[in-house]
């Protein structure tokens, strides 16, 4: 085949067939095909799109470029994919939950990506927490246990790390199918029997446009269940940061304290709906709402807190650290606070996680450091009701200069009104 003729193809808005899109991905993964080849092609799939087949074609192009995990065993595989947000700490405490009832979740997730955080960095500020084991150790860690949480291998869809570099180099990042092919890719390289999709969508989220975010469900569940996975999408809220906490450590403790019983409610509300969609792809329930019922006994009665501490422990973590006083505490300490009365009517969640990112809760640079105990605590979110000097945030940093740039940025990022604005719903559609 001509890459040069396939680059064109797409280049005049004609679809490209299965024949092509393999050919393509499997001779750029082994380096036959310059950067400069792919990068046209990435910008005319960016500008032009790809159908759904394509997309498919495409994520399963992939997929084959790895080595996708083979399990020896009939027992439902479900993982849970949220496309990042602020204060998402969602996948501590809901993959225990759901392996307490006989459901394997193998996640393989990420690291922090511009202003959301990432589960890897949130678990790596637990000591000796390892995210970095071998497929064969992963496989271990979910048969005896029932959950793991790794990064991703090198024999999972190689050509998604490849091609993912070349499009944050080249402005593709902001593409439906090209995002949906690389999530897609690495969740369906797990060799998943259900898969469950968090689609965050408002001023906190990379689909801030609820339009955008609907589409992106529909096209990764349209490739889930053309590849053979049973998937569901549920497009949530993310106006306001979830939970409390935005740092890691602070959210890994957030994440105990809701396995204990406690924590803040819209956290609780979505691990529980999430939980139920995973027991129900299961095949543990039939009705989503028992599927909630069992996960909220399974916090309630110690056994979600019991399979987190053993999870831990599988991955060489010390859960004791995270209860003692030194696992949080940072060198100083700020309050942000209302200078007004009146309600919260808006928040600008995308400044609040930039505001994490820059005390060092994130990266600003590939090769920087996170530095696990910093944190931006939210004490009131739209809707609210605050008096002068009622505290909205709490910010926690090592670092006077970045502690400086992070306040800055947290006074600019809310509204103190006079008018109490409607509520909204923390999940607002599910696309099946």
């Amino acid at each position: 085949m001509s890459v040069l003729e396939i680059i064109a193809k797409k280049r005049d808005g004609y679809a490209l067939s299965e024949e092509e899109i393999g050919y393509i991905v499997e001779n750029y993964t082994a380096g036959n095909i310059p950067d400069y080849q792919m990068a046209a092609l990435l910008m005319a799939i960016f500008i032009r799109g790809m159908n759904r087949e394509e997309t498919l074609n495409l994520t399963r192009a992939m997929i084959e470029s790895g080595k996708p995990i083979k399990w020896e065993t009939d027992l439902p595989r479900v993982d849970k994919h949220s496309t990042g947000g602020v204060g998402d700490k969602v996948s501590l405490p809901l993959a225990p939950l759901v392996a307490v009832y006989g459901v394997l979740v193998p996640m393989i997730s990420g690291r922090a990506l511009g202003h959301t955080g990432g589960t890897l960095d949130k678990l790596e500020s637990i000591p000796g927490y390892r995210t970095d084991l071998s497929v064969q150790e992963f496989k271990k860690v979910v048969m005896g246990i029932g959950a793991s949480i790794i990064g991703q291998t090198e024999e999972l869809a190689p050509a998604d790390r490849k091609i993912y570099a070349l499009r944050d180099a080249t402005a593709t990042v902001e593409s439906i199918p090209l995002i949906s092919a690389s999530i897609m890719s690495k969740k369906l390289s797990e060799g998943l029997t259900g898969l469950v999709l968090d689609v965050k969508t408002g001023s906190g989220a990379f689909m801030e446009d609820y339009g955008d975010a609907r589409n992106l469900a529909e096209t990764m569940v349209e490739i889930g269940k053309g590849y053979g996975v049973e998937t569901v999408a549920l497009i949530t809220d993310m106006d306001v940061p979830l939970g409390w906490a935005a740092g890691n450590a602070c959210e890994v403790c957030e994440s105990v304290q809701l396995l204990k019983g406690r924590g803040p409610e819209d956290l609780r509300e979505l691990v529980i709906t999430l939980g139920g969609w995973m027991l129900k792809l299961g095949g543990k329930v039939v009705d989503v709402d028992v599927g909630k019922e069992l996960i909220d006994e399974a916090i309630k009665d110690g056994r979600g807190l019991r399979k987190f501490k053993e999870m831990v422990e599988a991955h060489g973590g010390d859960f004791s650290a995270v209860e003692r006083e030194d696992f949080l505490g940072a060198e100083y300490e700020v309050a942000i606070k209302a200078e007004s009365e009146g309600y919260i009517t808006s928040m600008n969640t995308k400044r609040i996680g930039w505001a994490a990112t820059i005390l060092g809760a994130g990266r600003l640079k590939k090769e920087d450091r996170v530095d696990h105990r910093v944190c931006v605590f939210t004490l009131k979110k739209t809707g609210d009701r605050v008096e002068k000097g009622d505290t909205i945030f709490r910010v926690f940093a090592n670092d006077e200069e970045r502690l400086s740039r992070a306040v800055d940025l947290l006074r600019t990022s809310f509204t103190v009104g006079l008018e109490r604005p409607r509520g909204r719903s923390l999940v607002h559609e599910i696309i099946r």
